[in-house]
């Protein structure tokens, strides 16, 4: 099964010397993409209610539920590389990612349990290292099976996918809400459910194929054996490509702020009623999906690094759209969509840009040490972020962040050029 983007531009009719060019997208992505979307209505659904259920249903207080949210953002981050170094080690990313989609399925069933804060806790912090050990493996699958010339084509398709799983997963709890008011337990059931038909078509459906499927006419395969050395791995994520990219990225999550301080601040604007707030993660999640295939088909034509960097404009002005004399609904809808266009530029732009700058052997390595770098600096930045809110008060404090942001951007796009082409290291 293909994804087929057909590219004529108005070219003549094919013939048998002349056929239109067509990118394609294997059945492995798709399928990978539909495992996200099921374990993303799972796992979005419970983030949905978990405030409600932290704080109505088990009668915890708002300082537990922030411990609780702050393991949710976390710990995943800090178990990507694990799950990579894993990946590429035993040359079964398929089986390391089962693991990572088998622990949230365990943390699901925990919840239905668990009654205090620190049960929770541990229950959520289960949750998202499974998610940290998934993410590296399976992102080195798409890369390794995408043809070259479609890398970020094929993320942007898992990605969509991945995004209607985000958007479907609240608005599923709000309906069980609805039909069963207080039905927490009800959403972590169907949540479960959910969760375990992912990790069935995952086992089922999706090849453990070698890390190295076939000869990447983008570069030369690497010098070292498929298990390599021991630090030939690290030794990969030291070219100056490599550095330079989590450099730059870095650097630009830590003036990339959560979403919710930005909901925050058009909340504090008067611009909608509170019952409204969960909706505007449903907007950027649709956004998101619009955006990112062909936001994922322009980065492999025009640059997926250059790509990634352009996208923070989009957030630069998301930052300052509601200061901007557009009314708070004409606020609330822009930053809505400047957030979706923001991710749908970076998040699978990224992956697909670290997946290339290593050698094949030492792809999920590569993408989840670039996904860590930017989940430990976006955690600082949300961190210092609430402190300058409560300083200087919302509206600076997205001036101040705008500023910064605005000012690294230029930099950033000068320090990533030949990223995309630069040679791996023998």
């Amino acid at each position: 099964m293909y994804v087929t983007v057909r590219e004529d531009h108005g070219a003549p009719p094919a013939t048998a010397t002349t056929a239109p060019r067509r990118r394609r997208v294997p059945r492995v992505v798709v399928t990978l993409g539909l495992v996200s979307l099921l374990t993303d209505v799972s796992s979005e659904s419970v983030a949905a209610v978990l405030p409600l259920y932290l704080t109505l249903g088990l009668g915890l207080s708002t300082v537990a539920y922030g411990f609780v949210d702050s393991l949710y953002q976390g710990v995943g981050a800090l178990v990507r590389i694990a799950g990579g170094w894993g990946a590429d080690r035993s040359g079964r990313p398929k089986w390391v990612a089962f693991a990572g989609y088998a622990t949230s399925c365990v943390a699901r069933v925990g919840l239905l349990v668990a009654t205090g804060a620190g049960a929770v806790g541990a229950i959520v912090a289960l949750d998202r290292v499974g998610k940290g050990l998934r993410t590296g493996p399976r992102d080195a699958m798409i890369s390794a099976a995408a043809p070259a010339d479609s890398v970020g084509l094929a993320f942007g398709v898992h990605r969509a996918l991945d995004t209607t799983g985000a958007v479907l997963g609240p608005l599923v709890a709000f309906a069980l809400l609805w039909w069963i008011p207080g039905g927490y337990l009800t959403v972590m059931v169907v949540s479960l459910g959910f969760a375990l038909v992912g990790l069935a078509l995952l086992g089922l459906f999706v090849e453990d194929r070698p890390r190295v499927a076939r000869r990447d006419p983008e570069r030369a395969p690497s010098a070292d054996p498929p298990d390599g050395p021991a630090d030939g791995g690290w030794r990969e994520l030291a070219s100056p490509a490599v550095r330079r990219l989590l450099v730059v990225a870095g650097l630009l999550g830590l003036v990339t702020v959560g979403d919710g301080f930005l909901y925050l601040a058009l909340l504090d604007q008067g611009g909608f009623a509170v019952h409204w707030f969960p909706l505007l993660y449903v907007g950027t999640s649709v956004t998101y999906l619009l955006l990112a295939v062909p936001l994922g088909a322009l980065a492999d034509r025009w640059g997926r690094a250059r790509t990634m960097v352009l996208g923070h404009v989009a957030l630069v002005a998301a930052y300052l759209a509601p200061a901007w004399p557009v009314g708070a609904l004409g606020a609330t809808v822009l930053t809505v969509v400047l957030l979706g266009l923001f991710y749908a530029a970076t998040d699978g732009v990224l992956a697909a840009v670290a997946g290339r700058v290593v050698a094949p052997a030492f792809r999920a390595r590569g993408i989840a040490t670039a996904q860590t770098v930017v989940a430990v600096s976006r955690m600082g930045a949300s961190a210092g972020f609430g402190l300058l809110w409560f300083w200087v008060g919302p509206a600076n404090a997205l001036l101040v962040v705008a500023t910064v942001l605005a000012c690294l951007v230029p930099p950033a796009l000068l320090a990533v050029r030949g990223v995309d082409r630069a040679p791996v290291p023998a």
